[in-house]
């Protein structure tokens, strides 16, 4: 078993191991995530993340344990016994936060580091090209110092890779032995595990559980149907009367009876006017006689 293991490499062992388990102890975080949001408390800040780091546990926890044993039943020919979730979390723990203050550190310092070189090579080429666009300018300053700190980032990535492929190793050679079956053989008899010893109870559980998350949920769930505010007044809206054919046909009768009226006061204006101009007239032509 050893010497099977010392070929492997680390950085690929703790990346067999951890991917699979984050993408199996996923869809159960994802469920703590949505029932969070359902009781308005953000599982990306304050309380929530706090609260969804707690329930996470358990669930890498179970995850880890599940797929190292797939994984090296099935690749090393190596059977996992114990508790091998649990020696696998706290290590990954360990390495895992010691990787994210080296990050804090060693990534804020190469962003302002190579922020300062990009900016000394972005001068060097305005002296040489005066009429470089600000857009260009722009671009090549962040690809400049994105590239270089990326690169910082995932060397750091790869050293912590490394040190949990090595406690792995080392976990495993120490909980592990090995099995001579064929590779057939290893892959059946990891199948046959999974089958649950009582298969109407794993389902009765499941069924339940899954109808006590959906209550959750739905109690949980605030009030979504919009109302106003309470500072907000609604305009009083006064119920339209039913319309009668009768009221319009009076309605009708009473508007053509006034425009009637209007046009007679027109015309009566427009004789009158007339009347003037005539008076007016007849009164010119005298004088003009006299003259």
């Amino acid at each position: 078993m050893g010497t099977l293991l010392a070929k492997a490499s680390s950085v690929k062992l703790a990346w067999d191991v951890c991917w699979p388990a984050f993408w199996t102890g996923f869809p159960f975080k994802l469920v703590a995530a949505v029932l969070l949001l359902a009781m308005q408390v953000h599982p990306w800040e304050g309380a929530g993340l706090a609260t969804l780091l707690v329930i996470s546990i358990p669930i890498d926890i179970w995850a880890l344990g599940l797929t190292a044993r797939t994984y090296f039943l099935e690749r090393h020919s190596v059977e996992l016994e114990g508790s091998i979730g649990l020696a696998l979390w706290w290590q990954g723990a360990v390495i895992g936060a010691l990787f994210l203050a080296a990050a804090y550190y060693v990534v804020g310092g190469a962003v302002t580091v190579s922020q300062q070189v990009a900016a000394s090579i972005i001068g060097l080429i305005k002296k040489i090209y005066p009429g470089l666009p600000i857009a260009e300018q722009i671009s090549i300053e962040l690809l400049l110092w994105t590239a270089a700190t990326a690169i910082v980032a995932l060397i750091l990535a790869l050293v912590a890779l490394q040190l949990y492929g090595w406690r792995v190793k080392a976990t495993v050679e120490a909980s592990g032995r090995a099995t001579g079956a064929p590779y057939p053989e290893r892959v059946r008899r990891w199948d046959y595990s999974r089958i649950p010893g009582d298969p109407g109870l794993l389902f009765t559980s499941f069924a339940a559980i899954t109808v006590l998350l959906t209550i959750a949920f739905w109690i949980f769930l605030p009030v979504t149907t919009p109302h106003p505010a309470e500072e907000f007044q609604p305009p009083i809206s006064k119920s339209a009367k039913p319309l009668k054919p009768e009221d319009m046909l009076k309605q009708t009768e009473t508007s053509l009876a006034k425009a009637e009226a209007v046009l007679q006061t027109l015309e009566k204006e427009k004789e009158q006017d007339k009347g003037k101009d005539k008076k007016s007239k007849d009164m010119k032509k005298p004088e003009q006689k006299g003259k």
